[in-house]
């Protein structure tokens, strides 16, 4: 917790929060869109990889509801069922979807280039860790059991499932504060590579960055990033940085070795006095 006053807050950054696929393991955020792909499949819906990764970094009940109501998903299902999806519909997909996930999940957790080193610059810095994410609690714990058995472990992990309603809330940001015991919300780090990851962190009133290249509006394993010329993929990693620029980040880095240049700006930020 930073000393602070009626003053202002002109402490130093005391915790980040790591949002996981896309930013800390899963390179691409491959592991979800697996799963979507097939529950949608499986009711005779075909979804492109796009439409599946529109609402990533929502509770995933309610990204399977964001694309149900996706103009193309909403034709398919009256052609189909007669009608638009409803919540029956929706609650018996995510029944279908979780054990899809989970089946996914140990083959796409693995942590992504720069986080460990990333994490032991935080330790050394006396920065304390969250991690969120808009998994369910299950498939939260085995992304978690992984990522700590190739050396990261996050001083207290929360899932979407656990608090009243996941992103673009800012609820899951709140608990890990609270259990951590760090306030005020200036002496907070938000990371993470999607629209709503960007959107939790503004609505939690914390310092807020963007991840590009390994996450979702990327969307490219790195085998398939790899296979990119280098204009190719600069220019993909550019549109990526600009959309998360457009929802609001206070900044965007590429991927997570440029954080700790990140935290020394926000750093002198609060040293004049600024807030998010």
């Amino acid at each position: 917790m930073n000393d602070h006053s009626s003053q202002g807050f002109q402490g130093y950054p005391s915790l980040v929060v790591f949002d996981w696929a896309g930013t800390t393991v899963d390179y691409g955020c491959c592991a979800p869109l697996v799963a979507f792909t097939e529950i949608f499949r499986r009711h005779g819906i075909t979804i492109t990889k796009a439409q599946a990764r529109a609402p990533m970094g929502l509770e995933k009940r309610a990204h399977i509801a964001a694309i149900g109501q996706m103009e193309e998903v909403d034709r398919q299902w009256k052609q189909k069922y007669g009608r638009s999806m409803h919540d029956g519909d929706i609650d018996d997909m995510f029944a279908g979807f979780a054990p899809l996930l989970l089946e996914v999940l140990g083959e796409h957790s693995t942590l992504i280039a720069g986080v460990i080193e990333t994490v032991q610059w935080l330790r050394r810095s006396n920065i304390k860790i969250g991690a969120t994410t808009g998994y369910f609690k299950e498939a939260a714990d085995v992304v978690a059991q992984v990522a700590a058995s190739q050396g990261f472990e996050a001083d207290y992990t929360i899932s979407a499932t656990e608090v009243a309603a996941g992103r673009p809330a800012p609820w899951m940001i709140y608990r890990v504060m609270e259990a951590l015991q760090v306030y005020p919300a200036q002496a907070v780090v938000n990371v993470g590579d999607t629209r709503a990851d960007v959107e939790a962190g503004l609505n939690a009133g914390v310092w807020t960055v963007g991840v590009a290249e390994t996450g979702n509006l990327c969307g490219l394993s790195p085998a398939e990033f790899k296979r990119l010329s280098v204009n190719e993929a600069e220019t993909t990693v550019a549109a990526a940085e600009r959309k998360l620029q457009q929802v609001g980040a206070h900044y965007v880095i590429r991927n997570m070795s440029q954080l700790s240049r990140v935290i020394g700006a926000i750093t002198e930020r609060l040293s004049k006095g600024e807030k998010p």
